[in-house]
């Protein structure tokens, strides 16, 4: 039976474990999003911190079981920077720490979002990244960053912020736009579907963009706006999501004029469709799986097997 190590992540909004089998690279994730009111775009960290310590053992329970377990891993804050604190991540951590101890193997921490590039690295068939330079895209709920990431001295991908979203984050605005629609939390995937389904030609806004860095917060705006004019739900839907692809494919260009490096993009947002066919047939750009996207415990069990 190959070894395995154990991932455990509980960001804002999906509680996660998984194990990654660092002899052939397959993975088995078990994840589940967090409960959130209708009409709600988010939770406090009260009630996220217990709803992860409600589900996290269940969620473990659907892994196999008896395996021989090399190591475990848990993000533990949302980046790997001074400051960086979330009190969702301590469900996790705690569950992390007793595993290890008990079964007697080491414990290897991580941010959340060097999760995301591990899992992102690891699903696109590109994991050798992680030893080398790279410009990597992190959108989701809470983050719009393009990183400059190259190897770190702990054996952590080292990422520093280049450009992105000086305020409003993508998945925000999406989320915002999702409500407004009657979209269920997190509006993602259904606000991707429904702007598919836009037959007529719109103008997006092309924000401002200078040294890859650019602002969504006006956006929130032109997007009520169309809502109350009575603009058709994909037509609005297709606006949101070609503005959030004409920053992103600016800011990828600025970038790789400085760094012609290979880019990798994760985060939730990156499941949009329209993105990952500008990304890619501009520059080339390599994907994390739909699966592995979002919010996983996948980049933790990697880095966790790197480590060791």
């Amino acid at each position: 039976m190959h070894k395995a190590a154990l991932g455990i992540d509980t960001s804002n909004y999906r509680t996660s474990a998984a194990v990654f089998y660092p002899e052939n690279g397959t993975y088995q994730n078990r994840g589940q999003l967090l409960d959130v009111p209708e009409g709600k775009i988010g939770l406090r960290q009260s009630e996220a911190l217990f709803q992860h310590t409600v589900r996290l053992h269940a969620l473990v329970a659907g892994l196999p079981s008896g395996l021989p377990l090399c190591a475990v891993g848990v993000s533990t804050r949302p980046r790997a920077v001074e400051g960086s604190y979330m009190p969702c991540f301590l469900a996790g951590e705690n569950v992390a720490r007793a595993a290890a101890h008990l079964l007697g193997v080491p414990l290897f921490v991580c941010s959340h979002q060097q999760g995301h590039l591990a899992a992102a690295a690891l699903s696109a068939g590109k994991l050798q990244l992680l030893d080398q330079a790279f410009l990597a895209w992190h959108l989701s709920g809470g983050t719009s960053e393009l990183l400059y990431v190259r190897p770190g001295a702990d054996g952590l991908p080292e990422a520093q912020r280049i450009g992105g979203s000086d305020d409003l984050a993508a998945g925000q605005l999406i989320d915002r736009c999702g409500r407004l629609l009657g979209l269920p939390f997190p509006a993602g995937m259904a606000l991707d579907a429904l702007q598919q389904t836009c037959t007529e030609p719109i103008r997006a806004f092309r924000p401002r963009v200078t040294d890859s860095c650019f602002s969504l917060s006006g956006m929130q705006n032109q997007v009520e706006a169309l809502v109350k004019k009575g603009a058709p739900p994909e037509t609005v839907a297709r606006f949101a999501v070609e503005t959030i692809g004409n920053a992103v494919v600016e800011a990828t260009r600025q970038a790789l004029e400085h760094d012609s490096l290979p880019v990798l993009c994760a985060g939730g947002v990156m499941c949009c469709s329209f993105l990952r066919e500008q990304l890619v047939r501009q520059f080339g750009c390599d994907f994390a799986a739909v699966e592995l996207s979002g919010d996983n415990a996948v980049g933790a069990a990697v880095l966790a097997a790197r480590q060791l």
